[in-house]
């Protein structure tokens, strides 16, 4: 089956004041964005966690054919949504790509280059876009990294299940900084919203 993709899309954007995964770029909601890129790429799969607002996020992700799972302990942080969505990963899956649903500039061609780097580096635990120097994401993570998320608490994500292994970690470097960019606060959204114009 190959490699998954996961949306965590439970969030309240406490900092945005609205729910930030509906807000709309290029008239489209942000959720919605990062599901499309996901779908037109080398993905096997998507699933949408949801927690907050759920079945406001299920009607923006309307027609393209999402699997959801609902995270009820959505407010114990971020690792409740990670957990929650890699345990309905069916068993044959051997990666899946972390997404967020704030981050509605990822291309499918930025997901494709991790699929790529890591179906070809088969000790690879992770595969992590690099642009000028620093990390960012959607994150791929091997099935071999699946019992370190369980272990997770909190806000801890992706991320810190890859601290101290980095030659285990496959960083790719990609010309595009937007996968640094996530908008989860009002001036973070207008400023794409003048950007896109």
């Amino acid at each position: 089956m190959g490699i998954a993709a996961i949306i965590l899309a439970a969030g309240r954007s406490t900092r945005m004041g609205s729910n930030k995964l509906l807000e709309e770029l290029y008239g489209e909601p942000l959720v919605r964005l990062v599901a499309k890129a996901a779908l037109a790429s080398n993905v096997h799969s998507l699933s949408v966690v949801t927690g907050h607002q759920p079945e406001l996020i299920h009607a923006a992700l309307e027609g393209l054919g999402v699997d959801f799972v609902h995270n009820p302990d959505f407010l114990n942080g971020l690792s409740t949504s990670l957990k929650s969505g890699i345990s309905m990963l069916p068993a044959e899956v051997t990666g899946v790509v972390i997404l967020l649903g704030d981050m509605p500039m990822i291309t499918p061609d930025t997901i494709d280059c991790l699929i790529d780097a890591f179906e070809t580096s088969p000790r690879a635990l992770a595969a992590i876009p690099v642009h000028r120097g620093e990390w960012g994401n959607p994150v791929l993570l091997s099935r071999g990294l699946f019992a370190d998320v369980e272990k997770l608490e909190g806000d801890a994500g992706a991320r810190k299940l890859l601290a101290g292994r980095v030659g285990e970690v496959l960083e790719i470097e990609v010309p595009s900084g937007a996968v640094l960019v996530d908008l989860d606060t009002p001036e973070a959204l207008a400023k794409a919203r003048i950007d896109a114009e």
